[in-house]
């Protein structure tokens, strides 16, 4: 096969996988429909892939023979969470209208008149619908939408019980339906935040891999569940990896749209590069040294100040050095979210770049400073 052949060939399977991925439902403590398609993609890339009891996957690219035997390799990890807001079941009422609450930061102002996917407990897909009254009915209008206790769900049936027989209970869980698509210059859909993190970091690994780039250290290609819940998959496999350096992906604000307010949030612009943020946790010598990284290798990158609710925290908290790039998005929490495909791009060049240029000893001087 010509060279030309081979890369039109991975770029069908990369494609293939970024549409079944993003389109994959993964709700907040339901991710295995969406971790499997990305579990399936790395593992012709990887030498060990593992899965926690909550879903967490990741898997290990090691250029150790002995692996996993070899105890004095650092760890370093590159991480992303797969988890999507949703809406969780509280009540199903007498005559068949059901009630829910946020499942992470799900929008209570874009929910009415939205179409969804009901997830059973036994795995069936009931489709359902968030019901509206029509406008010249209302009692009230307001700029934040109906309160969580307003909305409810239509399956097109009249009891509970027929509502029960189609296997929805309490517990179980509401998607909004939207699928993943590409518009213009942009990738849009409703669960970018984290999912296209998910892609990203598969990539990475795939191109260390084809490559057969030899890596002085053990490579963690980590993604993680429930961060839009407390970042819980984080913490659990931060503490267990006791990882000697961690990169983060998560998106950010792109703040170049209506309605953003730039004197708060920042000036970022989709299509000029992923994000170095600036809160505390982020490790100021890795910002320094992937600001470098980006300069030599002429890759776009913005400065934000950013957040702490991002899972850099939970590797802060294990005492593992971490910084984030971050994808700008317009229109988080929504079923439209959109990021740049350069800025896409952008974040996987910049990932390999920074994983070919580390090495043992630059860990060390981040981990152990001299005094």
């Amino acid at each position: 096969m010509s060279k030309k052949n081979k890369e039109q060939e991975v770029d069908i399977e990369s494609q293939t996988f970024l549409y079944d991925y993003l389109n994959a439902f993964s709700p907040v403590g339901q991710e295995t429909e969406g971790q499997k398609i990305w579990i399936d993609y790395i593992k012709q890339f990887t030498t060990n892939v593992n899965k926690d009891a909550y879903g967490t996957a990741w898997g290990i690219y090691s250029n150790s023979k002995l692996f996993p035997v070899v105890q004095d390799r650092k760890k370093v990890v590159i991480e992303a969470h797969c988890d999507e807001i949703a809406w969780i079941i509280t009540n199903i009422e007498s005559d068949g209208y059901i009630r829910v609450k946020r499942h992470g930061g799900s929008d209570n102002m874009i929910a009415a008149s939205k179409s969804v996917i009901i997830h059973t407990h036994d795995g069936q897909k009931v489709k359902g619908f968030f019901g509206s009254p029509a406008i010249h009915v209302r009692e009230k209008n307001t700029t934040m939408g109906p309160e969580q206790h307003e909305l409810w769900l239509d399956v097109g049936v009249d009891s509970l019980e027929r509502v029960k027989e189609l296997g929805i209970e309490v517990g179980c869980i509401a998607t909004f339906d939207d699928q993943f698509q590409e518009v213009g210059d942009y990738y849009v859909g409703r669960s970018l935040d984290n999912k296209i993190g998910g892609y990203i970091i598969a990539e990475v690994l795939r191109q260390i891999s084809e490559e057969k780039v030899k890596l002085p250290y053990d490579l963690y290609v980590v993604n993680s569940v429930q961060e839009e819940v407390g970042l819980f998959g984080a913490r659990l496999i931060a503490k267990r990896l006791q990882a000697d350096i961690a990169f983060v992906h998560d998106v950010c604000h792109n703040t170049n749209h209506p309605k953003m307010n730039k004197s708060k949030d920042g000036d970022v612009k989709g299509g000029e590069g992923p994000c170095l943020e600036y809160t505390s946790q982020n490790h100021r010598g890795i910002n320094s040294m992937i600001r470098d990284i980006a300069k030599v290798n002429k890759i776009p990158v913005q400065l934000t100040v950013g957040s702490y609710g991002n899972d850099t925290v939970s590797f802060f908290l294990e005492n593992t050095p971490t910084a984030i790039l971050a994808s700008p998005l317009k229109y988080m929490h929504t079923t439209v979210e959109m990021v740049h495909k350069k800025d896409v791009e952008s974040c996987i060049k910049l990932y390999v770049e920074i994983l070919k240029s580390i090495s043992p000893e630059w860990i060390d001087s981040i981990k152990n400073p001299k005094i």
